[in-house]
């Protein structure tokens, strides 16, 4: 998981295959509930619905046999949002509720911000963009609560992206950034896409890095920006060194592209 965030793609992978080949050998349930629940974050970072779908429900069904209820509700989690990637928004949004309250009711207290963002994305994908904002201001007071920053740069990404689509402003957390009100959504969501870049930055998180410079990248294009949203993907994207099979390189690949023209 932080060689994904550190934007090393493909080591990642790499690695979660290991981790899960060692536990099927060990004929341990947790240690195989846990090699997968780690292995289905890795496919959420990367986008990869189908692979996260599989895990989700290989966890379910290994942790309910073991009453292990903390996994099978970060299980559920996660299938509800590979569910509201392949265009079942509805049921994914269900399926997450669902499964942070079987998480919360064991006292689990961690991944709560992350699980926050995933199903503010899926009311996005179900074109419920201001319930969305209203998840990631609760998600964002979370963070500042917590201290739990790892996917902190992802939230700002998308309450911009959410903001854009919902054409208001976004409801504000008691310590969110902007502090100012702006004077339209393009304004307010350039500025989450710009502290979303920051806080990539400051934690050496390449791959969220690139994600928002795309979105700041893709707000430029329509903005008339196209030189100057080329030139700031094309740093980020010619860092990498792989990956470039996944869906944020192939679509920044494309971006460049669009932006060259």
């Amino acid at each position: 998981m932080v060689l994904w965030h550190l934007g090393y793609p493909d080591q990642s992978v790499k690695r979660s295959h290991e981790a899960l080949a060692l536990a099927q050998g060990l004929s341990h349930p947790f240690s195989l509930a846990y090699a997968l629940i780690s292995g289905a974050f890795l496919h959420q970072y990367r986008r990869e619905e189908q692979s996260c779908l599989e895990r989700a429900e290989a966890i379910i069904a290994v942790c309910s046999g073991q009453g292990f209820s903390f996994y099978v509700g970060q299980g559920t989690i996660l299938r509800g949002w590979a569910l509201a990637e392949q265009g079942q928004a509805e049921e994914g949004i269900e399926q997450i509720r669902h499964g942070l309250a079987t998480y919360q009711a064991v006292g689990a207290g961690m991944l709560q911000s992350y699980y926050l963002v995933l199903l503010a994305e899926a009311y996005g994908k179900a074109g419920h963009a201001e319930e969305g904002l209203a998840t990631l201001a609760e998600a964002l007071t979370m963070v500042d609560t917590s201290g739990e920053r790892f996917y902190e740069a992802e939230l700002y990404r998308l309450k911009g992206a959410l903001v854009l689509q919902s054409g208001v402003r976004g409801p504000e957390s008691e310590n969110s950034t902007p502090q100012s009100p702006t004077p339209n959504p393009q304004s307010e969501a350039e500025a989450y896409f710009l502290k979303a870049i920051e806080v990539a930055r400051h934690q050496s998180a390449k791959s969220l890095e690139l994600r928002a410079v795309m979105s700041l990248s893709r707000l430029g294009q329509q903005q008339g920006k196209k030189e100057e949203a080329r030139r700031t993907l094309s740093e980020i994207y010619g860092w990498f060194t792989e990956g470039f099979d996944t869906k944020d390189l192939h679509e920044a690949k494309a971006l460049l592209e669009e932006l060259s023209h």
